[in-house]
């Protein structure tokens, strides 16, 4: 690992004047700075968060990171973290990845040096990319686990945070969710159902996948992988063709926002819902109550995701004991969207 002292040694400098330079820039003549910004980046420096972080003071702000602020999930989750932050006296940052799995170290780097610790939201990135990017930052997951290497028992506490040890995450119940949601198409006569996946990179669209496949087999039902989309309305609109061909009577969408693009390709098409085909999202957004006919859901705690994942975050900040994950019950809401499977399709 590149330290402090080979960047002094490449630059020609001191180690106080290479922290001055990398810490607060203005107090270096610029043509120094430029020497040991550049010595950093060939070298490919990254400054310790944590030990930064004990020289200095704390900011009394935390980073939060997010894949898609569009996404009325994490706009909801956004806004209890806000909330919940400020309530306690600290500030919050927030950075959108775009769904991009390849810039989240860098937006993870950019927002521990500016913050205390980092609340991070359904990651794309793998495992080992992930756990780098943590390194020395305090840090929780939301809908993300990121267990512990495998010999790390007995490491200090802050050692190798997000590299040893598995970091605390928070999450719903997303088992229980889609089993809910499986149990109550069965009860209604549908035995062909389709799944609408979301990216192979989502930790929780891999927990509801294998949630389904699990349900499907206690309720004895035919489950068609329609294939993976993006977790947009777009998504679902691809999805909804699929969904058609395959001759499934209901169709069970990674999230909401899928959901509602299926159920609106499917009335282009003249296919009546619930009559021909019943749509089921996941989480409860607020747009689920705003279409016709409303869409039948799991609810996901949002709000209380996000509160519950501040909580520790701080806990961690101050010291204090952390469980290593919390995971929230979730609610089918029925509505509109779903109905018997249509007559002569119930075994």
């Amino acid at each position: 690992m590149v330290t402090v002292h080979d960047v002094a040694r490449a630059a020609g400098v001191s180690i106080s004047t290479v922290s001055r330079a990398l810490t607060a820039p203005e107090r270096v003549a610029p043509a120094t700075r430029d020497r040991v910004t550049r010595a950093a980046a060939e070298l490919g420096y990254r400054p310790n968060v944590a030990a930064s972080g004990l020289r200095m003071g704390r900011t009394h702000a935390v980073g939060l990171l997010v894949p898609d602020l569009e996404n009325p999930y994490f706009a909801s989750v956004t806004k209890s973290v806000q909330a919940r932050a400020r309530a306690e006296g600290y500030e919050v940052f927030v950075a959108d990845s775009d769904e991009d799995p390849d810039v989240e170290p860098e937006l993870i780097g950019a927002l521990a040096a500016r913050t205390d610790g980092l609340l991070v939201a359904s990651p794309r990135s793998g495992e080992a990319e992930l756990r780098a990017a943590l390194v020395g930052v305090t840090a929780v997951l939301a809908s993300r686990e990121l267990p512990a290497v495998a010999g790390s028992e007995g490491a200090g506490a802050g050692e190798g945070d997000g590299e040893a040890q598995g970091i605390p995450f928070v999450a719903v119940d997303d088992a229980d969710g889609v089993a809910q949601i499986l149990g109550h198409l069965h009860a209604l006569g549908h035995r062909s159902v389709g799944v609408a996946a979301g990216p192979p990179s989502s930790w929780s669209g891999r927990r509801r996948l294998a949630g389904l496949v699990d349900a499907a087999a206690r309720w004895d039902l035919d489950l068609v992988r329609l294939g993976t989309f993006q977790p947009y309305f777009a998504g679902g609109t691809r999805a909804a063709d699929h969904a058609v061909a395959s001759g499934v009577t209901a169709v069970v969408a990674f999230n909401d926002l899928m959901a509602l693009g299926i159920l609106s390709r499917l009335r282009e098409r003249g296919i009546d819902v619930p009559g021909r085909m019943s749509v089921v999202g996941f989480d409860d957004v607020q747009l689920a109550t705003l279409v016709s006919p409303a869409l039948t859901t799991v609810h996901a705690p949002l709000a209380r995701l996000g509160r519950r994942a501040v909580d520790l975050l701080l806990a961690r900040l101050r010291g204090g004991s952390t469980p290593a994950s919390v995971q929230l019950p979730v609610e089918l809401t029925i509505r509109g969207s779903s109905g018997p499977a249509p007559a002569g399709t119930v075994n």
